[in-house]
């Protein structure tokens, strides 16, 4: 059944894999458009075969700040105003700090923290004319928690955090929300990359004992893009199992 946020355009970053696909396709079970973006060019096509009329591809670098603008103007032009804003794309380059490379800090920080900047520095300006939208950024519980070998990718999920709420407050008046999420340990492609003893650390303070989905994480940023959360705005929510309580 199609909710009452039919015909409403998202732009979810990331949108080729794991749950940037889960929640494009969430997103348009739900009633929503969705411009899908990422630098996998090929699996983002596959996507868009599989979403169907509603999912549009735009090969999209979220560090390229020309680019960024440059795509942000064509997606408004061509599909109209942009109401949700999902920045979930995001990388890792694992080590611990004393053999982490500068390239590797720079990499995370790059995609994860200023990708998410420049996307809601662009699509920001559309929501404010309309003063209608909401952003949702991607956090992880890994920037509440810390896990050691991964201090690039804590800082930068840390950084989304205050990013969403220092937006909550400048937007507010507007009528434009800004939450963040922390996913804990989801099933992805990305998670799959960790180490067997992260995994096993993980997996044994669940409470829940059990691992997420892609959906669960799908249907908490749905459930900030739609009109049923209007009150809700600044939050972090955590989808993590209980691991964070």
């Amino acid at each position: 059944m199609r909710g009452v946020t039919v015909n409403r355009l998202a732009v979810v970053t990331g949108a080729a894999r794991g749950i940037g696909f889960s929640i494009s396709e969430k997103l348009i079970n739900s009633g929503w458009s969705v411009a899908g973006c990422d630098v996998l060019e090929d699996d983002l096509n596959k996507k868009a075969e599989q979403l169907g009329d509603h999912f549009s591809a735009w090969v999209l670098d979220i560090t390229d700040e020309d680019a960024v603008n440059e795509t942000a103007g064509r997606i408004e032009k061509e599909l109209g105003p942009v109401f949700g804003l999902v920045n979930n794309a995001g990388i890792t380059r694992d080590g611990l700090i004393m053999r982490m490379k500068k390239t590797d800090w720079d990499a995370v920080l790059n995609v994860n923290l200023t990708g998410a900047f420049l996307m809601c520095r662009a699509f920001s300006r559309g929501m404010l004319r309309q003063k209608a939208g909401s952003i949702v950024n991607i956090s992880s519980i890994v920037a509440l928690l810390g896990v050691a070998g991964q201090a690039n990718y804590a800082s930068t999920k840390a950084g989304l955090i205050g990013l969403t709420r220092a937006l909550c407050r400048e937007f507010a008046a507007r009528n434009i929300r800004v939450n963040a999420i922390a996913p804990g340990f989801i099933e992805t492609e990305m998670t799959s990359e960790l180490s067997d003893e992260v995994r096993e650390d993980y997996s044994s303070r669940v409470p829940l004992k059990r691992m997420g989905l892609p959906g669960n994480v799908a249907d908490a940023v749905h459930f900030l893009l739609d009109d049923v959360s209007a009150y809700i705005t600044g939050v972090v929510l955590p989808v993590d199992g209980g691991l964070t309580t």
